[in-house]
């Protein structure tokens, strides 16, 4: 049976909570949903992962980056897809589509063909499996806005078409500092 596991991550806007980081190191692919505010965000996670797909947010444009990080960010798509065993998983930031329920019936209507969306912009983890797709937000992965400290998911995908996805918050301080990586 095949079986992919992925790291879903958004909001880091240049810090990545080091618990989350090393997480990465155990999935097959990591999935960040926008607002990466550093380059060195990707950077980290490619060095942990092999494989790393991620989205434009509503930050990751012009003076609100560095100059050095601007080009790679800006390049990025505004959404991915990702086949997977069992279906395919769209990314998008979430910026464009509203708030709240009425962001919900809009990605579900937009991307009726997925079996998930991923979404970020609102830091608020979100796992609404009430209807098909599911939608998912996996909250801020970095210091800014964690609503009760960073967090992630990580679903697994398989090809008997079942997919699981835990959420992960990180409460405690571990006396690790966040890795800081705007220039």
């Amino acid at each position: 049976m095949e079986r992919r596991t992925l790291l879903l991550l958004s909001d880091t806007h240049g810090t990545l909570e080091p618990r989350i980081a090393t997480r990465a190191r155990r999935v097959d692919v990591v999935v960040h949903a926008g607002d990466i505010g550093s380059t060195a965000v990707l950077d980290t996670l490619e060095g942990h992962c092999t494989q790393v797909i991620a989205v434009r947010g509503n930050n990751d444009v012009g003076a609100k980056l560095a100059a050095e990080d601007r080009a790679r960010l800006e390049a990025l798509p505004r959404e991915a897809a990702l086949a997977l065993p069992g279906g395919t998983l769209v990314v998008v930031h979430g910026d464009q589509h509203g708030v709240g329920e009425a962001r919900h019936r809009r990605l579900r209507r937009q991307f009726a063909d997925a079996r998930a969306v991923v979404f970020g912009h609102s830091h608020q983890r979100v796992l609404d499996r009430g209807q098909w797709p599911m939608i998912l937000n996996p909250g801020a992965a970095g210091a800014v806005r964690t609503h009760g400290g960073p967090s992630c998911m990580v679903l697994h995908a398989t090809s008997d078409g079942r997919w699981t996805v835990r959420s992960h918050r990180y409460l405690s301080y571990t006396g690790e500092r966040p890795i800081r990586l705007k220039g």
